[in-house]
């Protein structure tokens, strides 16, 4: 089984779209998505500082259509068995699996992106990754410290989420055999913070017809196969304020049999995570328009690494 992912926020880095719009249609592509979403998508991904593109109500857009980019530019998506997406990536692999048309998922995540802002505005929260450790103590120490492990990447990763002043204890006192670092995003996601826009995502959501995946699609919720597209873009919404269970996905695209993980731009964060968790599972980052023959390879089964 041969799989795309589809990368969450962070992974973003300033003019890192600049050698996608060299491709034939990429630039027409961009402002179409720029429309939908209601972000200067061009201007973000090529000329915006990482002060400008770190606000949540401009990454998550930035984020989906340049994986959409990278996925359109792809010459054998054909073969692809399974997708899925981290966190806000889900969006661009429901739209993959053609649950959701390209229009309706940056239409939503530009919603999405701009509710979570607003959320995350009204109180000072922020993420750290906790490196290491075990991860019941980890999550024991959160638990102490008010906090929500609002990300489980696997790979002895676990992201922490709350208020400024719990993860500034949280670093002075880290759990035993753990580093942990702070991370450049606007707030406290994936935990209680975000439900207002849970709320508002939801109205948005209720106006679009999902169809059910044309592949096999992945939910952060559980990590579990979702077979339905309405069913999926439920969990969508959900996730918006409950933790993104990543290591659960990992786990099932092994007992699924994966022979081959490519992550679309901007990539690198999940093919490194799946290098240490799946020993052995060949994966391509598709960080420029270099690595799309090298990702076409691995997809049509002509390499093995």
């Amino acid at each position: 089984m041969r799989i795309a992912v589809f990368p969450g926020q962070g992974s973003q880095t300033p003019g890192f779209l600049v050698p996608w719009l060299a491709l034939d249609g990429s630039a027409d592509r961009l402002a179409q998505y720029s429309e939908w979403s209601g972000v200067d998508l061009l201007a973000a991904g090529t000329e915006w500082d990482a002060d400008r593109i770190r606000d949540t109500q401009v990454a998550q857009p930035l984020i989906v259509a340049a994986s959409l980019l990278s996925w359109n530019a792809l010459p054998s998506t054909d073969s692809v068995d399974g997708v899925a997406g981290h966190s806000v990536g889900e969006f661009a692999a429901a739209a993959a699996a053609g649950i959701l048309t390209e229009e309706d998922a940056l239409r939503l995540v530009g919603i999405r992106g701009r509710a979570m802002a607003e959320a995350a505005a009204a109180e000072q929260t922020g993420m750290s990754a906790v490196i290491g450790g075990d991860q019941d103590a980890v999550v024991a120490r959160l638990e102490e410290l008010g906090l929500t492990p609002a990300n489980y990447n696997g790979g002895g990763q676990l992201v922490a989420a709350g208020s400024l002043n719990a993860l500034a204890d949280l670093t002075a006192a880290p759990p035993a055999g753990t580093r942990v670092i702070a991370l450049q995003v606007a707030g406290a996601f994936h935990t209680a913070y975000m439900a207002p826009a849970v709320e508002a995502l939801r109205a948005a959501a209720a106006t679009v017809t999902a169809s059910d995946p044309r592949v096999t699609v992945w939910s952060n919720s559980d990590g579990a196969a979702v077979g339905s597209g309405s069913a999926f873009v439920d969990l969508l919404v959900a996730q918006v304020a409950s933790p993104v269970r990543w290591d659960l996905s990992m786990a099932s695209f092994a007992n699924g049999g994966v022979s081959g993980i490519v992550e679309l731009s901007p990539a690198g964060t999940l093919t490194g995570l799946a290098k240490r968790a799946l020993r052995g599972v060949p994966a391509v980052a598709v960080k420029t328009p270099d690595d799309l023959e090298a990702a076409a390879a691995l997809l049509s089964g002509a390499t093995d690494a």
